[in-house]
């Protein structure tokens, strides 16, 4: 369990960090801009949960911020440094969570016959908000996947919640007795 004492250190006064291998990395570097971007992930699934969703929803959110963690320690370890570093990761069993949630939601949900808009209830945009910065995510954790070795499960996780995020955007709506905003088309 990690023990902070001191929130600031100066260490990373020139433009570099510490991995939790103890390696230092330029803050602006894939693996910094990946794990970074799941931990803005997690701030955005913070304020949606701060506003208040639907309670079917709050507690999947309490536990995806958990996730995210271990995403995040997934991330900032290098995957030769976890054969001696134990360290939370993402696994099978958090994926096959995020399809069995997909599931059960999707069957209060009409079909879709049209593209939707983000917005309709406060929570539903702020979940939109989430499917947006997750998919920005998975696209920087897959550069880092293309350059580096990195946890088996991480982007087929970050894929399953960005389509979680937007059934749970959907479903918020249909609590508040909020219609999604459809695409017009032709406007």
């Amino acid at each position: 369990m990690a023990r902070l004492t001191k929130i600031y250190t100066r260490t990373g006064d020139d433009g570099v960090t510490g991995l939790g291998g103890g390696q230092r990395v330029p803050k602006d570097s894939e693996r910094i801009e990946a794990y970074g971007t799941v931990d803005e992930l997690n701030s955005v699934l913070g304020v949606a949960l701060a506003f208040g969703l639907h309670k079917d929803l709050q507690s999947m959110g309490l536990v995806i911020q958990n996730d995210l963690f271990h995403l995040g320690s997934d991330l900032c370890i290098l995957e030769a440094d976890k054969k001696k570093i134990p360290v939370p990761q993402i696994e099978k069993r958090h994926i096959t969570q995020l399809e069995g949630w997909i599931d059960q939601l999707q069957k209060s949900l009409k079909p879709l016959d049209n593209f939707i808009l983000p917005g309709g209830s406060k929570g539903s945009a702020n979940l939109h908000l989430a499917r947006c910065v997750c998919r920005r995510a998975e696209r920087r954790v897959l550069s880092l996947q293309r350059k580096e070795p990195i946890g088996a499960f991480a982007v087929p996780y970050l894929n399953r919640l960005g389509d979680l995020f937007f059934v749970m955007a959907r479903y918020e709506n249909l609590k508040r007795k909020k219609p999604d905003v459809l695409w017009d088309s032709h406007a």
